[in-house]
């Protein structure tokens, strides 16, 4: 979603290493993990101690600054880069080879001739290893390019300098400064045209490749007597500002084709359309797909669409969860779950599926850049996420990924905190909970996030709906303290605690709570699903009971957002609302 800067409380009492932990699993994509690797004896600590000895894979959360559209796009791009230099240099490198044989009188020198084979053998390994199962971070990508682009600038320094050299001492045979902007200018056009980046990055890189040349004529004028006789030649006195005139234009001509072709991408990107619903902006990117700001074309209706990423398509297992997340969710009509417009495929394959915008903030970063949320304010927007969960209970659905993230303080019918409930897409009915057939989830699976997972969930043991009551314990604690309850570098050692560990008092950290909320907190996080809460029903009633100083309200809301709102995000909330109005 849109970031915010926002200031961050003192979380001293936490080492760094466990901190940043805490922030990546916050953020963690559900996990989904094999329960035959858990084991069938034992408790449910044993179990999942067991589980951790046998390395159960867990997918943690990702902070690429690219999206994979976008990654992908640069991955192809330096690929054809690479590929097309090293037939360009394989070409003139067999060239010189025939040459050297044919004819003697062909120069061939062994070293320049060496790094030509060398740089070329580099770019092939380099196309090699862009291959499109090759699933590269930005950071490698971006290392990947300073390579295929600095490899063969290097060999250009070294190529220009000994034709310079040559050249100028050729006495008697027509000495004369020869040409060496081509191969730069090949490199300038090769990175505007195939490299996607903003003109302010093109610029710096390109100012580099453009003065490569000035800089080897400066060398060679220093370093070789008969280049720098020849530039006192009247005949030649031009010849090194007409090379700098030709790179200064080629460079400029490559910046301003850079910020052309972003500006085109930029209006395709806009012009995307699914239907009847056309993509405004990218909002934010998970583990299943992306999710974009949208309208739809008749109503001029703000929307969110999110679209199961191209690579996922062909997985029958996530277009499964995908599925499922749309029809769970449409079942439910309840004012704090969001709600489900339509769902779609493409005819080039792209499943999608269009719900309500929601301008505001999600738990975790409202808490991450506010600090514990007040006991009146956890209590008014908890109340409200019962009620969502009563309906999806009512109706056999167990949610079982209940999170910071998959709960949204938005502003919605002229209201603010109002709680919306996300993310169905782990949703089961009671049903198929207990015998694990519907086919959609590996055959007993870890599913869930680890933070805020009940103990029988982290278990993979039959869980029902006093398990969302679990996780709603583990959130109203992260509310209160500003922590989940328990918190580890390792998301296996939070299951472990979770299973078998006691967390602190909620008023250990907070001592302002007040003692009743810490104690429905605490019983909501009892290990034994018969220990807690029976139903959300019981816990909203318990949270009604709550005495608190000044009870919250759609007005103190109000004034929270005016005061404390990202002002991205009401930005955010102003162009849907003149998308409406249009």
């Amino acid at each position: 979603m849109v970031s915010c800067e926002t200031s961050k409380r003192d979380r001293a009492s936490e080492g760094p290493a466990v901190a940043e932990s805490s922030r990546s699993l916050a953020s963690a994509e559900t996990i989904e993990a094999p329960r035959s690797l858990l084991g069938e004896a034992g408790s449910s600590a044993a179990k999942v101690r067991q589980s951790a000895q046998r390395r159960v894979a867990l997918v943690e959360g990702s902070g690429a600054h690219l999206s994979v559209e976008t990654r992908d796009l640069l991955r192809r791009r330096l690929r054809i880069v690479a590929l097309l230099l090293f037939t360009g240099l394989s070409v003139f490198a067999i060239w010189s080879l025939v040459m050297s044989l044919v004819d003697p009188r062909w120069p061939l020198a062994s070293t320049l001739f060496g790094a030509h084979l060398a740089v070329t053998a580099l770019l092939g390994v380099l196309a090699t290893r862009l291959c499109g199962r090759c699933d590269l971070s930005l950071t490698k990508l971006r290392v990947f390019e300073a390579l295929i682009f600095g490899a063969p600038a290097l060999f250009f320094i070294l190529m220009n300098y000994e034709r310079l050299s040559v050249a100028a001492a050729l006495a008697n045979d027509y000495p004369h400064v020869p040409e060496i902007v081509s191969g730069w200018m090949l490199l300038i056009f090769c990175y505007a045209m195939f490299i996607p980046n903003t003109w302010q990055r093109a610029a710096a890189a390109i100012g580099l490749l453009a003065a490569a040349p000035a800089i080897v004529n400066g060398v060679a004028y220093v370093a070789c007597p008969d280049f720098r006789a020849l530039m006192h030649a009247e005949a030649f006195r031009g010849a090194l500002t007409e090379q700098g005139l030709k790179m200064a234009l080629a460079a400029m001509a490559g910046i301003v084709g850079v910020h052309t072709i972003g500006a085109l991408r930029r209006e395709a990107f806009v012009a995307k359309q699914l239907g009847q619903y056309r993509l405004k902006k990218l909002l934010g990117s998970g583990g299943m797909g992306e999710v974009y700001l949208a309208e739809h074309q008749m109503m001029k209706r703000p929307c969110a669409v999110k679209i199961i990423r191209p690579e996922k398509a062909g997985d029958p297992q996530v277009l499964a969860r995908f599925e499922r997340e749309v029809r769970a969710t449409a079942k439910l009509s309840h004012w704090n779950t969001i709600d489900i417009y339509d769902y779609g495929r493409t005819p080039d394959g792209t499943f999608y599926y269009v719900m309500e915008f929601l301008p505001g903030h999600n738990l975790g970063e409202l808490v991450d850049g506010h600090g514990p949320l007040p006991a009146s304010r956890i209590v008014y927007l908890m109340r409200q996420v019962c009620d969502a969960l009563a309906e999806a209970h009512g109706q056999g659905l167990v949610h079982r990924d209940i999170k910071p993230a998959n709960i949204y303080c938005a502003y919605r019918g002229g209201m603010f905190d109002v709680a919306k409930l996300l993310d169905f897409g782990l949703a089961k009915p009671l049903a198929d909970v207990a015998a694990m057939d519907d086919g959609l989830t590996q055959e007993g699976s870890i599913t869930g996030s680890p933070l805020y997972m009940s103990p029988e969930q982290a278990a993979s043991d039959q869980v029902d709906a006093r398990s969302d009551v679990y996780s709603l314990g583990a959130v109203m604690y992260y509310m209160a303290t500003g922590r989940p309850p328990f918190v580890y570098p390792h998301p296996m050692k939070v299951m472990i605690a979770h299973a078998s560990e006691d967390p602190d008092p909620p008023r250990y950290v907070n001592a302002d709570l007040p003692v009743e909320l810490e104690e429905i907190i605490l019983r909501s996080l009892e290990k034994r699903p018969s220990d807690r809460f029976q139903s959300v029903a019981e816990l909203r009633d318990a949270l009604d009971s709550v005495p608190v100083d000044a009870e919250w309200n759609a007005r103190l809301a109000a004034s929270w957002w005016h005061d404390f709102g990202c002002p991205q995000r009401k930005a955010l909330v102003a162009e849907a609302m003149e998308m409406a109005a249009a």
